[in-house]
């Protein structure tokens, strides 16, 4: 389990997090959801190790990580560009993490996670070869053969369209089902966030707004920023929403308890993510 314990932090004279305290379940997929300027991304730097708190703990299992080091907390990151190497080709990116950590992940597992992540023939293409959404797997399956304690990403799906982007989103899925594997998710789309995580953290101002799950921030929103927030930013009624997510959310108990025996992925119909 993650704890965030009181967690505030300033830059100078300015507050940018006030007293942010919550829990997240192993193997939970969370999306922390804001707007421009609301802390989210400060929060993500935070939980990394990439910038120090100013107040609070960050507790992991019961270990205190808050003075820990980003490099020895065992989180990974994707980024929202995805961060791959240009003169490697697909294999090469994946396995490079390994070069300094070979013990990670063996052979064989590192084949396992090519294999569910779709990419086995994708393998030996360049970087410049692979569309966006083959770039965001590579990034993914290179972060995985690590195993992280932790997965962040950041905006996964802000530069994907379409069936590409529902693809993307059920491999998210799939991996934290099978790899137990605690997934947090920074995004600005709520339409995004409602839909691929089993609970929404929602911030303004750089203090909670709601963190629940997505039925409940969509059927109570806790106040009347919540409710213009979500409106606003998908632009459509309520009475769509609701059918958006009931179309669309995945099951909404935590992925901890939905492990299913791996396979490997299909491709969503001739579209290839």
């Amino acid at each position: 389990m993650l704890e965030l314990r009181h967690i505030s932090k300033s830059f100078g004279d300015r507050q940018v997090l006030s007293d942010i305290s919550l829990s997240i379940n192993k193997g939970e997929i969370v999306s922390i959801l804001g707007p421009s300027g609301c802390g989210k991304t400060t929060l993500l730097n935070l939980i990394l190790g990439l910038t120090e708190l100013t107040e609070g703990q960050l507790v992991l299992d019961g270990e205190d990580l808050s003075h820990v080091s980003m490099k020895d907390r065992g989180f990974n990151i994707v980024f929202q560009d995805f961060a791959l190497f240009p003169n490697l080709n697909a294999r090469e990116n994946i396995l490079y993490g390994l070069r300094n950590n070979p013990n990670a992940s063996t052979p064989q597992e590192v084949e396992d996670l090519i294999d569910l992540l779709g990419l086995r023939k994708h393998l030996d293409q360049r970087i410049d070869e692979l569309s966006g959404g083959q770039k965001q797997r590579v990034a993914i399956a290179r972060t995985l053969v690590l195993k992280p304690r932790l997965l962040l990403l950041d905006e996964p799906l802000s530069a994907l369209d379409g069936i590409i982007k529902e693809s993307i989103k059920e491999r998210i899925r799939t991996v934290a089902r099978q790899y137990q594997l605690t997934t947090l998710i920074v995004t600005h789309d709520p339409e995004e966030a409602l839909t691929l995580s089993d609970r929404v953290l929602i911030i303004n101002e750089g203090k909670i707004a709601q963190f629940a799950e997505p039925q409940t921030i969509i059927s109570n929103p806790a106040n009347d920023f919540i409710r213009q927030f979500i409106l606003s930013q998908l632009n459509i009624k309520r009475s769509n929403i609701l059918k958006l997510f009931s179309e669309s959310l995945p099951q909404t108990t935590p992925a901890s308890s939905r492990i299913a025996k791996p396979q490997p992925f299909q491709e969503f119909g001739h579209a290839v993510a």
